[in-house]
């Protein structure tokens, strides 16, 4: 049994991640803004856990660092030492809505990378002084490579994959297992606007592919996994198909 922190669970692949940990007995603990939203889905995942334990919730602002240290402590209280930490949460918007909006952009380079980075800072710390633990954090297929579509959302993910593997690299022998999870695109609320791929995913399935990679330890996910292919080509493309290209 897993004593997870969530970060981020109340919508699409957090939520469905949670309710399959949640079925299997594992005990849960979620962190975010919004206390209502959080407390439905508590309710839910009590639900659906065999022996019933309730999970509880404290705030959490990805916007707010000083926040961040509160919460895994009171995560840390609730579950006497978590062992376990999955953030999914991040800010989205399409590179035309962040081009016409400088200071939404700069919001979400700072939670999705700066902040984000902050926040796994002080899990990292917590997880090594107790002997080792998992880190999950889901960044996007988006930070690859540089592509039109996604130039500022993707170089916020760009950095964060670099930071988690950088982690990995340097802390997985004391104990400390750090997974990145790389989803392509996944019909979620996120995503709605947008006009899907043929590949795309569903947050049901992704989450299964997530919840393997927990249990096993595997260092790079992508979810569904035909995009490490998709992505795979796009990193040999050269530069002069890619300036031609849309996507």
């Amino acid at each position: 049994m897993r004593k997870v922190v969530f970060v981020g669970a109340t919508k699409g692949m957090g939520c469905e991640l949670a309710r399959r940990m949640a079925e299997r007995g594992d005990r849960l603990f979620l962190l975010g803004r919004d206390a209502e939203e959080m407390g439905r889905i508590c309710s839910d995942l009590q639900a659906r856990d065999p022996a019933g334990h309730v999970p509880r919730h404290h705030p959490l602002d990805l916007e707010q660092p000083d926040t961040f240290g509160p919460a895994l402590d009171a995560a840390d209280a609730d579950l006497s030492g978590f062992d376990t930490v999955v953030i999914t949460a991040a800010l989205f918007a399409t590179q035309e809505q962040l081009e016409a909006d400088a200071d939404f952009a700069l919001r979400l380079l700072r939670v999705n990378f700066a902040h984000t980075v902050a926040l796994c800072e002080d899990v990292r710390k917590r997880l090594l002084a107790r002997g080792g633990g998992t880190l999950c954090v889901f960044s996007s297929v988006a930070g690859d490579r540089g592509r039109k579509p996604v130039a500022i959302y993707g170089s916020s993910k760009a950095g964060l994959s670099h930071y988690l593997e950088s982690l990995d690299h340097k802390f997985r022998d004391q104990g400390l297992v750090t997974i990145c999870v790389k989803p392509g695109f996944v019909k979620t609320g996120a995503t709605a606007d947008l006009s899907p791929p043929p590949f795309a995913g569903e947050p049901g399935p992704v989450a299964d592919t997530v919840l393997q990679a927990i249990d096993r330890g595997t260092p790079l996910v992508y979810a569904p996994g035909i995009w490490r292919l998709v992505m795979l080509a796009i990193r040999h493309m050269p530069r002069q198909v890619m300036r031609r290209v849309g996507f």
